[in-house]
């Protein structure tokens, strides 16, 4: 008799954007990642086309259970609006707004097909982690001016959104974000009191410093880092630093860590560094960083934001398609983790967290 193959460990992963890659790239995203590469390859208006990492039968091989899924639509103060992505940006929030009703109605459509499943409670997601026939969304925003006004929040939520991070690149109609020193605006302090009466998840995640430190301190619901490294490893503003971490420990945050190159090696610039020179140890580099100024593993967790914007022309050498994140199993045993400490990062700090946040109902 054969030998039964060892079952593919769990994933939990806290950020995805598999809608945006739908509905802006044009990426059947049902097809097998095979499929999807060709047809990709035959656009030329990004580097990253026909280097897909993700699908959802690669998502199923991965043994993913649950991602948070994303609505990203930007549309920043007005007047003045600079776009800076046309795949991004939009001259006023009723266009991202309309863009980001666009991207849940494609997570209606795929949990109309039975591909995936939309989890807005707490039994959802039990349910769904002990019988998961497909793969299970909480759908955050990634940047909240497509959320016209603070009775929007509600209409959303409703609808089944669970998390939001503030904002994203550049100054939002919220607050500041990545590339960007300013804080939280107005209206972001009064957005963070509806998402306080909801217990919506605040993502701190492309907050700008002073902006994380607004948030950090006027917001007293559940705090998460979906897809962010360490500032001490690889310098920059988009990193945490270490006194960022400390904060986000304090408030019993979980940190997902992302597995776009430039995030994890220094200097990496895209088109000119040589793909070879970071590899995925240097992810558990930076999971062992969180670790060490925690003293535990009940703080890390996959945020892996692959296909964000790029492919496997951006990724750490050997990571080639989704599945590949299982290769840091190996790394995180070699480095002394127990078994205990790797289904943590892979699946179980992500479901406590959220275990702790989502509604007992869906009312």
């Amino acid at each position: 008799m054969s030998e039964m193959a060892e079952p593919i460990t769990p994933l939990f992963d806290a950020h995805l954007d598999l809608a945006w890659n739908a509905l802006y790239f044009n990426r059947d995203l049902t097809l097998s990642l095979d499929d999807l590469c060709a047809v990709d390859s035959q656009y030329n208006d990004a580097p990253f086309r026909g280097n897909c990492t993700v699908s959802l039968d690669e998502l199923a091989c991965a043994n993913l259970r649950i991602c948070v899924a994303t609505l990203l639509a930007r549309s920043g103060p007005s007047p003045p609006f600079t776009a800076l992505r046309r795949d991004l940006d939009y001259a006023h929030p009723s266009i991202a707004h309309s863009h980001a009703h666009g991207q849940f109605a494609y997570y209606e459509w795929l949990e109309r097909a039975q591909r995936i499943r939309i989890l807005r409670t707490v039994d959802d997601l039990n349910a769904h982690w002990s019988n998961p026939e497909t793969l299970g969304l909480i759908i955050s925003f990634e940047g909240c001016d497509p959320i016209l006004d603070p009775d929007d929040v509600h209409r959303w939520y409703q609808m089944g959104v669970r998390a939001a991070g503030l904002t994203h690149y550049g100054a939002g109609q919220y607050a500041c974000g990545t590339g960007t020193t300013g804080g939280l605006t107005s209206r972001g302090f009064e957005l963070l009191r509806e998402f306080e009466s909801l217990n919506i998840a605040l993502d701190v995640t492309h907050l700008s410093d002073r902006g994380m430190a607004d948030a950090m301190k006027r917001y007293s619901g559940p705090i998460l880092a979906s897809h962010h490294n360490c500032r001490s490893l690889v310098p920059g503003q988009r990193q945490l630093s270490d006194g960022q971490i400390r904060d986000l420990i304090a408030r019993d945050a979980v940190i997902g860590i992302a597995f776009d190159a430039w995030m994890l090696y220094p200097g990496w610039v895209r088109g000119e560094t040589d793909r070879t020179v970071v590899n995925v140890s240097a992810a558990v580099d930076h999971m062992d960083h969180i670790c060490e100024i925690a003293g535990n593993t009940r703080h890390i967790a996959i945020g892996s934001d692959l296909d964000g914007g790029f492919g496997r022309d951006q990724t750490p050498t050997g990571l080639d398609r989704y599945s590949d994140l299982h290769l840091i199993k190996n790394v995180l045993y070699e480095r002394g983790y127990s078994p205990a400490d790797i289904n943590s990062i892979f699946y179980g700090n992500w479901l406590k967290f959220f275990r702790n946040c989502l509604p007992k109902i869906y009312a």
